[in-house]
């Protein structure tokens, strides 16, 4: 006789998952228009709608398991934008502000759980789990702030991978303290292992896969095998006690080298957005609220002094790591709060006989409480910043005229001014647009007309004129900028024109991989005329050195958009100028050699 489903039992989760969802609409629309952001929002909406309130909500911490997905997803796509080679690039900043940050922290916050243990040895393990930062928590806000490409922001990210990586230390550590050697669980061992194999074996696996998939054209089936590799991966981990959030995070990985990384993201992030909310509205509901009115006083103390130590040793660290003060203090807000290891890591403290059960459920709610505390004190210090900017005087971004440009030139500096110079010239409208203040003053002094604005900003994009204009001219220094500015602009006005300037090489092929149509390295030009004035210097003809200047211009104009494809691979890169080099030495060689028999 076939198996037949609880009909209850799925009725009830149903009716669960829906509370959740209508919650989590309702506090994102409230908490966003009061400012405060989304992750306050679900919280207060969890917490609503928990046990400890209103009680629609009896068993939230059978949804966590599910909901839990979405920080998966989340670092699945982060995973997509770190290749393994820049990975390996940021090994320093893992090591070094990643392990600082941990280590220090919990020095601190062990004589802090003191007051909980008289016990050393159980009072450094509750500060170790307690220096671990919420990995959902500050990606979501990370993500929110638009901060990933930051240097702080990217100080964040460095500094959560390194803790997902230490709970694996952390799982054996307690097996170990709790049962002794002959206890220690080979499960994390046996997964290290299985990262590596991983790592090394997806262009002979993954790869061809996913080409399989893409030869289907089938849209779901591409979707499907995205989510098998994911969760798939992540279940792997999971069964070798490593957290499910570093399985997604290895698998983004894996496939960040593919040519289907970008449609990977577009089928994932849907589910990714989904499952993140109903991650913290479950959180939200978790948070026992009669506990914390037991013992008030000595559960703020705790918050306290949690979130101080960790901003106190995040902001010095990231000072040291030569951060402005504004972003080693958004660093350190950001990931203050505790982590959800600990929902992990204190139960098998408890289950080890290394705490007690009743301390293990006051830290969970300490937990449960700094993370609601996070998204309040970065909504003070917003409030703060923008006070002071007015109290500095910064204005708003100008209004623009209603006329319909040919051409809007992001950046308004040297590069910028001389375009803008001969388009005035030839009577060719355009909007000038730069985001310095001063700088913008400054230009005005000698009748330009530009505008003080931000050009990355969607909404300043159409104000411009963007869906009507010929072109953009990406005129800006910022590498990281033009390179949003492109990606938005292609998402957004993919019939619109872009041209480009570029700082260096790899920023050129960048841009030309985001459909840049012309891009101008800038100081490509002027070093060929000087090259051109060396030549003659040394002996060539006029001809002799316009030739060579002009051949080499098309071997390297050639040389840089086949390169493009292989933008994140160094080795074939440096290969390819190599060979581009020896065929033009051979070329003049040629030409010399013709030129002496005439």
């Amino acid at each position: 006789m076939p198996l037949m489903p609880d009909h209850s039992s799925v009725n009830m989760f149903m009716l669960d998952a829906s509370v959740l969802l209508l919650a989590a609409l309702v506090g994102l629309l409230a908490f966003r228009r009061l400012g405060f952001g989304s992750v306050l929002g679900f919280l207060v909406a969890g917490l609503m709608v928990g046990p400890s309130v209103f009680g629609f909500i009896k068993d939230p911490k059978s949804l966590l398991a599910f909901s839990e997905i979405g920080i998966v997803l989340l670092l699945f796509i982060i995973g997509l934008e770190l290749q393994p080679k820049r990975l390996w690039e940021a090994r320093k900043q893992l090591l070094g502000l990643g392990l600082s940050q941990w280590l220090v922290s919990a020095a601190l916050l062990s004589l802090v759980a003191m007051l909980l243990t008289s016990s050393l040895r159980n009072a450094i393990l509750i500060g170790l789990t307690l220096a671990l930062s919420s990995t959902a928590f500050a990606l979501q806000l990370l993500t929110e702030r638009n901060a990933l490409s930051t240097g702080w922001g990217q100080s964040s990210f460095a500094i959560l991978l390194l803790q997902d990586i230490v709970v694996v230390p952390m799982l054996l550590l307690l097996s170990l303290l709790g049962g002794g050697a002959e206890a220690l669980s080979w499960r994390p061992l046996a997964g290290i292992v299985f990262i590596v194999i991983l790592l090394l074996s997806a262009r002979y696996i993954v790869e061809p896969v996913f080409r399989a998939v893409a030869f289907s054209k089938s849209p779901e089936a591409f979707t499907g095998a995205a989510l098998l590799l994911v969760l798939g991966i992540a279940l792997l981990m999971d069964q070798a006690n490593l957290s499910m959030a570093l399985g997604g995070f290895v698998a983004g990985v894996l496939v960040a080298d593919s040519d289907y990384r970008h449609e990977l993201e577009v089928a994932i992030q849907p589910f990714k957005g989904l499952l993140m909310g109903l991650f913290f509205v479950t959180v939200g509901a978790s948070i026992p609220v009669a506990l914390m009115f037991n013992q008030i006083g000595l559960v703020c103390l705790l918050v306290v002094l949690l979130l101080a130590a960790k901003i106190a040793v995040l902001y010095v660290l990231g000072r040291w790591q030569k951060l402005s003060a504004g972003g080693a203090l958004q660093m350190a807000l950001i990931l203050s709060q505790g982590g959800e290891f600990a929902f992990i890591l204190l139960p098998d403290q408890v289950k080890y006989g290394l705490l007690d059960a009743d301390a293990a459920d006051l830290l969970t709610l300490v937990v449960s409480l700094s993370m609601l505390m996070t998204p309040i004190l970065l909504f003070v210090f917003d409030r703060y910043s923008r006070s002071r900017e007015r109290g500095k005087g910064k204005r708003a971004y100008d209004q623009l005229d209603a006329e319909t440009p040919q051409v809007i030139i992001a950046g308004f500096g040297r590069f910028g001014q001389i375009i803008g110079r001969n388009l005035s010239i030839r009577r060719i409208p355009f909007i000038a647009m730069d985001s310095d203040p001063d700088q913008v003053e400054l230009v005005k002094r000698y009748g330009n007309k530009v505008y003080y604005g931000d050009l990355s900003r969607l909404e300043m994009l159409r104000a411009a004129g963007a869906s009507q204009a010929r072109l953009l001219i990406i005129a800006l220094a910022d590498v990281d900028t033009s390179l949003r500015l492109a990606r938005l602009v292609r998402a957004s006005f993919p019939e619109l024109k872009i041209y480009a300037r570029a700082r260096n090489r790899e920023h050129a092929q960048r841009l030309l991989q985001l459909g840049c149509e012309i891009v101008v390295r800038e100081t490509y030009a002027s070093s060929l005329e000087l090259t051109r004035e060396t030549l003659l210097a040394s002996g060539l003809t006029e001809s002799a050195a316009a030739n060579t200047v002009r051949v080499f211009r098309q071997h390297d104009e050639k040389l840089l958009r086949d390169a493009v494809e292989h933008v994140d691979n160094l080795d074939k890169r440096i290969e390819m100028t190599r060979i581009s080099q020896q065929e033009l030495a051979e070329l003049f060689a040629s030409d010399d050699a013709v030129s002496e028999e005439h």
